[in-house]
Order: structure tokens, then C-alpha cells, then sequence
């Protein structure tokens, strides 16, 4: 696959785009090691319920990011700049505002939401602890959300890596200093994470912030904008709650099948989303491109850049089932995983590896019809494909782990199929500003 201008402009986008979706986990690895070091097993299964917790709002509010992105890109592409700074403006004031709702709504539930899963009463405490004081770095959170959306519609995504970076940097020396220097307690890693988000934060503002005075752009609210990122907000809510619904549910399914079955499958998740980091860096320049093109009102170029980018999705997914394959032995011993585990995980990576093409195609649509600013159609795909799992994950429970897999296979295949039959039609390709 030779090398072309256009290859070279994905590359640019999606390369430090990988970087940053990758620092981003590694706060919350950060904070297991430093309190698995200083605190005890206790601390790490409490850090694991505020966590678990913590990813899954983040993870909902995702379309802070992608919404903003594709907003920002048409009107870039447009060459409207002053009303793509305001669009980036009214995301980031979503954003406070829903960071703030979270606080109001999450902080007096806390022990309610811990003791949904069951842990010991010393883990609970620990637990409502973290969650509490990591909550007051919500508004940050999301601003960080929605600032990476306005660059990455300006077309830069370099800026976020370094924001990214930076703050896992600060947060680990935070949480090493809070914990293991001032023994703080798992308070001490949460004001950490606190800290640096709200920093990461505060550098977002100040790149928003100049842009827009740049540009002679309002920097107070505006309702109607608010309006228009709240309803293309819900619908790419809708799709994610979906993705979330579908990977719930095969967990239940795992967890009923037996220990073992449940260990095998959740390292196979832990790579399965380590790959799907690399792929999704991908439809993030799809998001972004796709944006700027339509609203360019260049439908020949934006059906171009797709076709490459669905290309690279595919090769892609090649290389890294290929990967899987070759470190298929290796990867139970990274995990110390038991003779029991490891004969499952072993049979398990081979689906995990060879749906990865099907993936890498999956995410790049997803992602070019994000950019489109096709919410609304990827809501209802997502209702659908996640209705026609449900019957698969149910029926694999009685077959084991392989089995259910090869549902989410299943899964994976009936969204290809309403990406795939959505890019070849023409209602997405909706031109101008």
C-alpha cells in the first residue's frame, strides 16, 4: 500500500491521537501501582470499584470529544473559524455543566453506588473515599473531553498528546508524593488524579481561550449552542451506553460460566481494548477529516479519504490479529495466569486475532460517520446491533468462554453490516456549515 498525501495527513492526525488514547488509561495504572505499593491489596480493590465507576462516566461522556470534534471540523472545513471556536466554546460549557451535575448527583450516592458491587465493608469506606474526592475532578474531566474535540476539529491532535502526557506525568508524581510521602491514604491518590486533570484542564482553557479572543469569539454561554451540542450529545450518548450495554452483558455472562472462564476472559478484554486503542487513533483522523471535507463541501474527497481510511482500518486489523497470533503463547505468562486460565486464553486470543479486520473497519466508519455528524443514525445502529447480540451472548453462555466471543463476533459483524450499507448511501453526506 504505497504512501500518499493523503496517507501521510491520516498519519498526522492519527499517530499522536494513539499516543494520547493510550496516556489516558495509564492514569488509573499509575494509581494502582502507587497504591498496591504503599497501601496494601485493601486500597487496590477499593481503587478498583471507584475506578470501575470513574472509566464508566468517562466513557459515557465520551461524546463530549467525538460531538466537538465534528462540529468544530465542518465549520473549520467551512472556513467559518469564529463559528467553530464558538461551537468549541458551547462543548466546553456542556461540559462544566454536566461535570458539575455529576458532582451534585454522584457525590451523596457514593456509598449507595459502591455497595452495588458488593465489596467488604473496610473496601467500601476506602472506596466512597476515592470516589468522593475524585469527583470534584469531574468538571476538569470533561473539559479535558471536550477541549481535545476542539483541536482535534482544528486538525490538532499533537496538542492533546502533549496535554495527555504532561498530566500522566504530574498525576503519578502526585499520587507517589500524596501516598507514599506524605501518607495520605487512598485520598492521596485521588487528590492526585484531582489535580492533575484539573491542570490538564486549566491548559485546554487557556488554548480555547486565546483562540477565541483571537478570533473575536464570546466566551459567555449561548443557549441555542448549547442546545445543538446537548441533542447530537444524546444521540452519541445512546451508541456509546450501547457499546457499554454489550460488554456488561458478556461480563455477566463470563462471570456465571466460572472463575476460570471469567479470568480468560477478562485479560482477553484487557487486550481487546489495548488493540482497539490502536485502531480507534484511526477513526479519530476519520472524525476529524470527514468533518472538515463536508464541510468544505467536498463529497469526492470525503469519499476518498474513507476508502483509504476503511483500507487502513482493514490492514490494520491485519497487522495487529497477526500480533495477537504471534504473541498468543507468550501472553498467559504476562498475566501469571494458571493452567486453567492459560488453556482458555489460549483457545480465546484466536477469535480476539481474527476479528480484528472486521474491528478496524468497524471503528473507521464509526468514526467517519461521527465526523459526519450522523448521531442520530448510529443511535438507532446501535439499539439494533446491540438487540440482535443479546440472543448470541444468552445462547453462548451454555457453550463457554470461546463461545462468547464469538458472539461479540457476532456483535462486530452487525455493526459492519449497518456502517457498511450507511457509507454507501448518500443521506450522510451532508455538505456546508
Amino acid at each position: 500500500m504505497p504512501i500518499t498525501s493523503r496517507d501521510r495527513e491520516i498519519l498526522r492526525l492519527a499517530v499522536p491521537a494513539f499516543g494520547a488514547l493510550v496516556a489516558e488509561p495509564l492514569f488509573l495504572l499509575a494509581d494502582y501501582a502507587i497504591v498496591g505499593h504503599g497501601l496494601g491489596t485493601t486500597a487496590v480493590g477499593a481503587l478498583g470499584v471507584a475506578g470501575a465507576v470513574l472509566t464508566t462516566l468517562v466513557n459515557l461522556c465520551v461524546f463530549l470529544a467525538y460531538g466537538t470534534t465534528a462540529s468544530v471540523a465542518r465549520q473549520t472545513g467551512a472556513g467559518n473559524h469564529e463559528r467553530a471556536m464558538r461551537s468549541g466554546v458551547d462543548g466546553i460549557w456542556l461540559a462544566l455543566g454536566i461535570g458539575v451535575a455529576l458532582i451534585a448527583v454522584c457525590w451523596p450516592l457514593a456509598p449507595a453506588i459502591v455497595e452495588v458491587f458488593g465489596a467488604a465493608q473496610e473496601q467500601s469506606a476506602q472506596a466512597v473515599t476515592y470516589l468522593r474526592i475524585s469527583l470534584l475532578g469531574a468538571p476538569g474531566m470533561l473539559v479535558v473531553l471536550a477541549g481535545t474535540g476542539v483541536l482535534r476539529g482544528l486538525q490538532d491532535t499533537v496538542t492533546p498528546l502533549a496535554v495527555a502526557v504532561g498530566s500522566f506525568g504530574l498525576n503519578a508524581a502526585l499520587n507517589a508524593w500524596f501516598v507514599l510521602g506524605l501518607g495520605w491514604g487512598i485520598a492521596g491518590s485521588a487528590w492526585g488524579t484531582v489535580l492533575a486533570q484539573t491542570l490538564g484542564a486549566a491548559v485546554y482553557l487557556v488554548v480555547v481561550v486565546r483562540g477565541a479572543l483571537r478570533l473575536g469569539t464570546a466566551l459567555t454561554p449561548r443557549l441555542e449552542g448549547l442546545r445543538q451540542a446537548g441533542t447530537a450529545g444524546f444521540a452519541l450518548l445512546i451508541r456509546t451506553a450501547c457499546l457499554r450495554a454489550a460488554l456488561l452483558v458478556a461480563t455477566m455472562v463470563a462471570t456465571r460460566m466460572g472463575q476460570a472462564e471469567l479470568a480468560a476472559f477478562a485479560i482477553a478484554t484487557q487486550v481487546w481494548t489495548m488493540l482497539a486503542f490502536a485502531l480507534d487513533a484511526i477513526a479519530i483522523a476519520g472524525q476529524a477529516i470527514t468533518g472538515r471535507s463536508l464541510g468544505a463541501g467536498d463529497v469526492a474527497a470525503t469519499r476518498a479519504a474513507t476508502r483509504r481510511m476503511v483500507q487502513w482500518g482493514a490492514w490494520s486489523g491485519i497487522v495487529l490479529g497477526g500480533l495477537v497470533i504471534a504473541a498468543r503463547p507468550l501472553l498467559p505468562g504476562l498475566f501469571d495466569a494458571d493452567p486453567a486460565v492459560t488453556a482458555l486464553l489460549l483457545a480465546v486470543l484466536w477469535p480476539v486475532a481474527l476479528f480484528q479486520p472486521v474491528c478496524g473497519v468497524v471503528f473507521v466508519l464509526d468514526g467517519v460517520l461521527i465526523g459526519a455528524g450522523d448521531q442520530r443514525y448510529l443511535a438507532w445502529a446501535g439499539v439494533w446491533t446491540t438487540l440482535a447480540y443479546l440472543p448470541a451472548a444468552l445462547l453462548a453462555a451454555g457453550f463457554g468462554v470461546v463461545a462468547l466471543w464469538c458472539a461479540l463476533g457476532v456483535w462486530m459483524f452487525a455493526r459492519l453490516i449497518t456502517l457498511v450499507r450507511r457509507a454507501a448511501g448518500t443521506a450522510w453526506l451532508v455538505t456546508g456549515a
